[in-house]
Order: C-alpha cells, then sequence, then structure tokens
C-alpha cells in the first residue's frame, strides 16, 4: 500500500510538473468581483450517522454558495477508508474535485508535493481574526496557507469524582500544573486507583505528545529539525517512565489501545477523552464526572485535531473553489455544519450555538489550547518509531534519555527516505 501511494504522488506530481511551468504557477490569480461561473466539484466524507439531517445541512450550505456566486456545485459524499488512494488517483486520472475536506496530516503530505492551491493570494482582503488562532496551525506549511478550518476537537482530561473524592479532594478544585497531578496521582494509587489511563498502543496524539507540549517540547520543526531529544523531551520521556514505574497507570498500558473497561469500572481516576467521551459518558450516566482545563507545566496546551477545506493545484476554476473554502467556513455555515455534527466551531463567533450546553460549552473553550499534532508531512510515519521507543522505555530496557535518542533516530531515518 505504501508503494502504491508513493507510484500515485510520483504520477500527480508529474502531471503537475509537466502541466505548468515555473512561471505558470505564479500567474494564478484571484478572479475579479463578479467573475465567478462555471462549476466545481466539492468532495467531503460522512461527519454523522444522520444521513438525513447532514443531507440537509449541505444542501442549505451549498445554496448560500450557489446564490451568491452563481456557480453550480457537484457535491459527493465519498468514504473514509482509503481516502487518500481515492483522491490521489483522482488527481493523476484528471478526475478528482476542485475542493477536498482534509485533516491535519494530510495537508503538509499534500502541499509539500504541489497538490493543493495556496490561498493567500484569495484571502488578502478576507478578514482572519475571528478564526480561533490553534485551528489555522494545521493549514499553513512553510508559512503558506493551504486550507481553511470548518472543525476542531479539545481533549482533556474527564475525572471520576467519586474518586476523586474518594482520594480526599475535590472536583471543584482539579488539577491545573503537572505538580497538582503528580500529588493527585499519589493519592490515587494510596487508596488503590490508577490515576490515570494511558493507552500506550494508540496514537501519539493522545499518549506523549500532549505532556511534551505541555513541557514547552516540540517533536519536528517544518525545517526537519528534530527535538524530540532534547531537554523538555527527555524530560516529558522521564515523566512517562515514572507514571509507569509509580504504578499510576495500568499494567498494560505499554501496549493497551484502551482502557474502557477499567475507567466504566470505577477503578481509574481519569481519562483523556472529547466530545466521543461525553457522548459516551452521558448516554451511560453511570459515572458522575467533572471535567477539567487542559494541564500546565510550561504551556497550557493539549491534543485536539483540526478539520478544514482545501483546493487542489489543478482545479480548473480555482477562484470558484477558494470562494466555497471561504462560504463554507463563514461563520453562518459553521453554525449549520457543527449543529448537526457536534464538533466545535473554529469561528469564535459560531460558538454560541452550544451556549445552551454545559459540557460542549466548556470543551469549546479549550480549543484555544489545542495542537492537531506534528504538522509535518512526515507527521503520521514517524509515530511508530516513537512509540515503539516509549514502549522499549517503560519496558525498562532503555533509560528515558536512550529512548528519546533512539526515537530521534528513528524520524531521521524516515526523514531520510
Amino acid at each position: 500500500m505504501r508503494k502504491l501511494r508513493i507510484f500515485l504522488l510520483l504520477i500527480v506530481v508529474g502531471m503537475l510538473i509537466v502541466g505548468c511551468s515555473p512561471d505558470e504557477e505564479e500567474t494564478s490569480a484571484p478572479a475579479e468581483d463578479g467573475e465567478l461561473s462555471g462549476e466545481i466539484t466539492v468532495w467531503a466524507h460522512p461527519f454523522t450517522g444522520e444521513g438525513d439531517a447532514e443531507a440537509k445541512m449541505w444542501e442549505e450550505v451549498i445554496a448560500s454558495y450557489e446564490e451568491e456566486n452563481g456557480v453550480t456545485v457537484n457535491f459527493e459524499q465519498i468514504p473514509w477508508g482509503n481516502r487518500d488512494q481515492k483522491i490521489l488517483t483522482a488527481l493523476a486520472a484528471g478526475n478528482g474535485p476542485d475542493v477536498f475536506y482534509a485533516i491535519p496530516d494530510q495537508m503538509p503530505q499534500y502541499a509539500s508535493e504541489g497538490l493543493l492551491l495556496e490561498l493567500d493570494p484569495y484571502l488578502k482582503d478576507f478578514d482572519m481574526s475571528d478564526f480561533v488562532e490553534s485551528s489555522l496551525v494545521s493549514t499553513q506549511w512553510k508559512d503558506k496557507t493551504y486550507g481553511l478550518p470548518i472543525l476542531q476537537e479539545a481533549y482533556t482530561f474527564f475525572y471520576n469524582n467519586k474518586i476523586v473524592e474518594a482520594i480526599g479532594e475535590d472536583p471543584e478544585n482539579l488539577p491545573t500544573t503537572w505538580a497538582e497531578f503528580e500529588e493527585w496521582s499519589k493519592k490515587a494509587k494510596e487508596e488503590g486507583y490508577y490515576s490515570l489511563s494511558y493507552p500506550g498502543g494508540g496514537s501519539m496524539n493522545g499518549t506523549l505528545y500532549p505532556w511534551l507540549w505541555q513541557n514547552g517540547g516540540k517533536v519536528l520543526t517544518q525545517d526537519d529539525e528534530i527535538l524530540i531529544n532534547n531537554e523538555q523531551g527527555v524530560e516529558t520521556f522521564e515523566f512517562i517512565n515514572k507514571m509507569y514505574e509509580e504504578g499510576w497507570i495500568p499494567e498494560d498500558s505499554i501496549t493497551a489501545q484502551e482502557h474502557n473497561a477499567l475507567w466504566d469500572g470505577g477503578e481509574i481516576m481519569t481519562i483523556l477523552g472529547s466530545g466521543i467521551t461525553l457522548s459516551n459518558l452521558l448516554a451511560k450516566d453511570q459515572i458522575d464526572f467533572t471535567i477539567a482545563p487542559p494541564l500546565k507545566k510550561e504551556e497550557q496546551v493539549t491534543y485536539g485535531t483540526t478539520g478544514m477545506f482545501v483546493v487542489t493545484k489543478n482545479s480548473d476554476n480555482p477562484s470558484a473553489a477558494a470562494e466555497f473554502v471561504k462560504t463554507v467556513t463563514n461563520s453562518e455555515n459553521q453554525r449549520k455544519f457543527n449543529t448537526v455534527t457536534q464538533y466545535i466551531p473554529t469561528r469564535k463567533s459560531a460558538k454560541d450555538i452550544f451556549d445552551d450546553q454545559e459540557y460542549l460549552s466548556q470543551l469549546s473553550e479549550y480549543t484555544q489550547y489545542a495542537l492537531p499534532g506534528v504538522i509535518h508531512p512526515k507527521g503520521r510515519s514517524i509515530m511508530p518509531a516513537i512509540q515503539a521507543e516509549v514502549q522499549t522505555m517503560m519496558e525498562g530496557k532503555k533509560t528515558p534519555q536512550e529512548a528519546a535518542d533512539a526515537a530521534a533516530e528513528g524520524i531521521q531515518a524516515e526523514l531520510d527516505k
């Protein structure tokens, strides 16, 4: 599958190189006011299980664009499975969309290969100040904007109030720093509870990365500078190792994908979660819980994905496509989209859709602290190398310094491919 993906990328890049000279790349410019016409094709994925409600939402969003601009939108909903291959294959065949939905680890891959249209020329008179600043992180590569965000998530700690009270603490006064969380973890252990769910077999976005960012660290810069084994990185490896050695996290944390049974059974004090966690808790109505702000050591930060719409470089109607991206992410349409999908709007002015929902309103406030992962073409492919070294450390086979250094070597190996 990896060979197929690389082959398709080479095909697409070759077509783009043949199809336009360097001079032509600089000539793409927005149409003048009133010049939009023709049609565009838009691809998006199903975001809910409510097909009728979602279809009605898209009808309204698309109608608002077509009426304003006189451009016909051909909308197609494509499945999440094999989306990379479908998009790349379509681009290679010359029948891809003008606009499609992308996530943070896709955008830099496509942008670095020259598959996306830079949107900055189309945003010169466009007010970006209403977007939550953190939501724009994943839309930019090498100081250029390739998408506009429509949704965010924010992962933070959900506390089991029964356990909080059992260790003599107050659910209304939850930890805000690493030091405070350490003290609570010790108390939880003393009372026979695990402090935290740490699914070490899952994504780095839900395990190592948030702690690294909170400690002021980074994995990798967009200029390929590897930072995971600097002082902040090693300290973070040490903290993860300490949680395991002290028994604050479950014994199977090295490879576990989740700890739902332990959490549901009232054995874990804290779980890192987002909107889906909230939905499950409210549906089951078994655990009395409180949601806490993201922790801080050097910085208050957490993980939270961002969803965006991007324009293909070979679009036959780039001005109309760019205008659609601006329209679909405006405040009114974000209200429509996120009311149906129950994701968090990336426009501050649209967050009022959750004003009467206590928990979603709280999570909505935390997107200002949410980073969408490692924004780099290799962001997805470096994860296994990092994960393997964290696991080796937790098994007691490497020190935190050795594991961090080996993770850096693994990242470099990926960069060299």
